[in-house]
């Protein structure tokens, strides 16, 4: 059997699984930053950073951000293969990705781990 070791999960059914529940975090996320918006009366600077200086807003913050490397990892995995047939190309591509979800998680742990209330 051979790995391909550029998936992110161990085979196609644990990427499919992965990419359903990243999506559900994903949704689930928006939904309830939405909601927030909707329901509260004013959003300034102290209502917005209370909510995030919350542990659980924190975490999952981080769980959704983490969502978004492994939604994003796969997807562009997927895309690549299908449609970018010269491997020296899809490899680089990919790179650049890879490290670009790195950072946009490196930066959402740096911005809203140290918040605290007001």
């Amino acid at each position: 059997m051979v790995k391909v070791a550029s998936t992110f999960g161990r085979s196609g059914t644990h990427d499919f699984i992965l990419l359903r529940a990243s999506a559900i975090i994903m949704a689930l996320y928006a939904i309830f930053m939405v909601s927030f918006l909707v329901s509260a009366e004013t959003v300034n600077y102290a209502v917005w950073t209370n909510l995030f200086a919350n542990l659980g807003m924190k975490i999952f913050t981080m769980l959704a951000l983490t969502s978004v490397l492994i939604h994003g990892w796969i997807g562009i995995w997927q895309v690549l293969t299908d449609y970018v047939k010269n491997s020296g190309l899809r490899a680089f591509i990919q790179f650049v990705v890879s490290v670009a979800l790195i950072v946009y998680w490196l930066a959402g742990l740096l911005v809203v781990w140290p918040v605290e209330g007001v």
